[in-house]
């Protein structure tokens, strides 16, 4: 996964942002004014950069400007803000900015956000293995142009599936569902975002659940960053 910045000076706004990315299973840098995003980007380098355009000391869109003509604009940045106008947003995009986001922001916003900030990085495309195939964009490293690349998910991967049809009904499908949640948590990284969408489940209660199957989360995160 990435390592994302977020810069904002409402705590709770930087609470939720981190909440949600780290569920993601990213790692993630908060920074609460532009003197903190600085010394945060040039520590951890990251791969993306979420930057509030209102700031008390300096305003996102300057800093955007800053680092544009320092040379440091070398990783996606999205503008956030509840109080933009259209020719604020034109003006960051011009700057360099890769989108804009509007406060209040929600989960789906946000996270396709990223995802389309993330891709537009160059990647090294992925080992061809064998098991279930999907398929990943990635940045070709020669024209960086979008590729898409076969990969496969190792069936070393996956979680083994063995169902003792013997057992009474409650205990088979205690393992059925353990089972089947560990396979999606597989296929999508240890994303509890994507496997509660996946599944239909609300994410509290899909949260109580997996806890209840003693599904191992830590895993799961794991196998998604590996």
């Amino acid at each position: 996964m990435a390592t994302i910045l977020v810069v904002d000076d409402e705590l709770g706004i930087r609470d939720l942002l981190f909440e949600i990315l780290n569920d993601e299973g990213h790692q993630v840098e908060l920074a609460e004014n532009a003197s903190q995003a600085r010394a945060a980007r040039a520590a951890a380098r990251p791969d993306l950069v979420l930057l509030d355009i209102w700031m008390p000391d300096t305003d996102g869109v300057t800093l955007l400007k800053e680092w544009a003509g320092a040379g440091l604009l070398n990783m996606p940045v999205i503008m956030m803000s509840g109080h933009a106008t259209i020719d604020t947003a034109v003006e960051a995009t011009r700057i360099g900015a890769l989108a804009f986001l509007e406060k209040p922001i929600t989960m789906q916003k946000l996270l396709k956000a990223v995802e389309q900030g993330l891709a537009r990085k160059p990647a090294v495309a992925p080992k061809a293995v064998v098991g279930l195939g999907v398929q990943a964009t990635v940045m070709h490293p020669s024209v960086n142009m979008p590729a898409v690349v076969a990969m496969e998910t190792p069936a070393a991967l996956l979680p083994v599936q063995p169902f003792d049809l013997n057992a009474p009904l409650r205990e088979a499908r205690d393992g059925f569902e353990k089972a089947y949640f560990e396979f999606h948590l597989a296929q999508e990284g240890g994303s509890m975002t994507r496997v509660a969408e996946k599944t239909g489940l609300e994410r509290t209660h899909l949260y109580r659940k997996l806890k209840q199957l003693g599904v191992d989360l830590s895993r799961s995160k794991r196998g998604g960053n590996a």
